[in-house]
């Protein structure tokens, strides 16, 4: 991989403390001005790899890296940043809790509308991206002030720290009954146009008889069908999914679901906003909120113990609709025989929209599933083909075209019509998605992270290296009122001369998904190497000959041999203790030290020939 996550997080650390912290105090808001989601991506391009990467850690003094030290110089030193950073998250969580107490999680200037501007109601909006990224943000912070506690003796910075933990869990609780109540399942007659769509879409094998297909389909989903029948928190009703004529999806709304019921929690999190969103599922919230729930019982939560027994209560009720809700959409995207609906690109919805975009996003979803289940290697094959189809669409990694469709993916956005935002009064409104090559790459090295043959990986981690070189490096701020700041994002106009030019200004929005990415390539870098096992057994076999060949030359040398010949075969002997250590995790390694070995046994038993052709 040619990425090298580290020297580019450390240059996009150095470029961000520039451009937060240019003259002693935290500036907020970037391309898109400030709201509750754009400021939780600023902070989570320092949280993120600082809680999720070991060398980048911030919380304990004295353990900060030198060279994190010196890209974050602007922030201060070891004793100052991680103050700082506790007091700009505390300011964070002030300024986005209302005057009740109540945590607030708008969508502010991230919403579009054509025509009339957004009324204030409608700006106040809660919106699942908010959930998702403030349980992202709130654990990640829960993990820092844990680490950071440890090391203060300062009563009044303990204080502090205290209430910045007490803050986020209020805000961590808030986001989780939030998905809960944004969560939606969609019930349908097969005969209806939905029904009728998502039918066409399954359908790859050409089956003629409609009833026959739905029956095979239902079938499919009946683990599925039977999960949903005990998920009722925060549901406006129970689903009835008996009738064999009805079809549905499941996922997550663009925000609380119109006529959701409170969910009752023994957390003081304020008043639970009444919903207005479709009670139906929207794939990139559901991908959103899929991504975001999986922290919640991640190994790292479970092992700092970042959730309290009431998060955790809740937390497990998300888990189950995590499970079923990615069972759902691996089994429609990979449902019939020899072409998978996935493979039919662009994925279609039940509403009719057709996208690139959509195809990511439920490739998305089934990446995820993957790595829960046992899959084909094949099968896991077939989805990286999807992701270098998709690349290949979207002109990242072939040529633009004159006034190309396909730009507009990454310029302006795929727009996602938020049905429901015109209730309060207003237009309706959208949300624009303009992040699909860090998203097509995170799955990129997710499905190669995966795959346990290197052949086939390979092809994967070069398409990586090409959405990287060819596409992101590109696409970094390289001009303007903030040219200084070169190792951010977001620069469309770079690569597609149809584009307008941007601000100069650092979208926080891009910028996260892209850390983001460059954390998964991190966590790539840092896994064991693919134990092949025909390299295994090779290893093995040089081993076997080697210990026998190392048994024989102790047995033939004398005992007053000289200190050359007992140096000799101390060497060996330490060889050969390391090869056998490794060769379970690196048998490459085991290899190359056994085939050290035996030249060294060869050159002593050559030794020794010459000097018996000698006496």
């Amino acid at each position: 991989m040619r990425i090298e996550p580290r020297k580019q997080l450390l240059d996009a650390w150095r470029a961000m403390a520039r451009a937060a912290y240019p003259d002693g105090q935290w500036v907020w808001g970037g391309r898109d001005k400030r709201n509750s989601i754009s400021d939780a991506e600023q902070l989570l391009c320092l949280m993120g790899p600082a809680t999720d990467i070991d060398s980048f850690r911030l919380d304990v003094p004295d353990e900060i890296a030198e060279d994190v030290l010196d890209v974050l110089r602007p922030l201060g030193d070891s004793v100052e940043i991680p103050r700082r950073l506790v007091r700009v998250i505390t300011e964070y969580l002030d300024t986005y809790t209302d005057g009740t107490g109540t945590p607030v999680f708008s969508g502010g200037t991230y919403f579009r509308s054509d025509g009339r501007p957004p009324t204030e109601a409608q700006l106040t909006l809660d919106v699942v991206d908010s959930y998702a990224i403030s349980v992202r943000l709130m654990l990640a912070t829960i993990d820092f002030v844990k680490g950071f506690r440890q090391k203060i003796t300062r009563e009044d910075l303990l204080r502090e720290v205290d209430a910045l933990e007490a803050g986020a869990n209020i805000r961590l609780t808030a986001a989780i009954v939030g998905l809960l109540r944004s969560f939606a399942i969609a019930v349908f007659d097969y005969d209806h146009e939905y029904g009728q769509r998502l039918c066409r879409m399954v359908n790859q094998a050409g089956i003629g008889n409609i009833r026959r297909l739905v029956d095979e389909l239902n079938q499919e989903l009946r683990e599925v069908n039977a999960g949903f029948r005990y998920v009722t928190l925060g549901l406006t009703e129970p689903p009835d999914l008996d009738n064999p004529n009805q079809l549905f999806e499941c996922g997550w709304s663009w925000g609380v679901v119109k006529g959701a019921p409170e969910v009752k929690t023994s957390d003081d999190i304020g008043r639970q906003p009444e919903g207005v969103a479709q009670n139906f599922p929207y794939l990139y919230f559901t991908v959103t909120a899929l991504e975001s729930i999986q922290d919640l019982f991640s190994e790292r939560t479970r092992i700092l113990g970042l959730l309290s027994e009431e998060q955790q209560r809740l937390a497990r009720a998300l888990q189950i609709r995590w499970d079923l809700t990615q069972r759902y959409w691996s089994i429609i995207a990979r449902f019939g025989g020899r072409r998978w609906p996935v493979e039919d690109i662009p994925w279609r919805t039940t509403d009719g929209i057709a996208s690139d975009y959509l195809s990511l996003l439920v490739t998305s979803i089934t990446v995820q599933e993957f790595a829960t289940r046992r899959t084909p290697r094949e099968d896991m094959y077939r989805v990286g083909e999807i992701l270098k189809e998709l690349a290949g669409r979207a002109r990242i990694t072939r040529r633009k075209l004159d006034e190309d469709q396909a730009v507009t993916l990454h310029s302006p956005g795929f727009p996602v019509e938020l049905v429901g935002s015109e209730d309060p009064g207003g237009p309706r409104l959208s949300w624009l998605l303009s992040d699909f090559s860090p998203q097509l790459l995170k799955r990129t090295i997710r499905v190669a992270s995966l795959l346990p043959d290197a052949g086939m990986r390979g092809p994967l981690l070069a398409l990586a290296d090409d959405i990287w070189d060819k596409h992101l490096m590109l696409r970094r701020l390289r001009s303007g009122a903030v040219s200084q700041l070169g190792q951010l994002w977001d620069r469309p106009d770079a690569i597609y001369d149809q584009v307008s030019p941007s601000d100069g200004l650092p979208s926080w929005y891009f910028t996260e998904r892209v850390i983001t990415c460059l954390v998964a390539a991190a966590d790539f870098v840092s896994s064991p190497p693919i134990r092949s096992p025909g390299l295994v057994e090779l290893a093995t076999d040089l081993l076997a000959e080697a210990d026998h060949l190392f048994d024989q030359e102790l047995l033939k040398v004398a005992a007053e041999a000289g200190p050359a010949m007992g140096n000799a075969l101390h060497t060996v002997r330490t060889t050969l203790r390391r090869a056998h250590e490794t060769i379970g995790d690196r048998p490459g390694t085991a290899y190359v030290l056994a085939s050290e070995v035996l030249l060294e046994l060869d050159q002593l038993a050559r030794a020794r020939q010459s000097r018996d052709q000698v006496d």
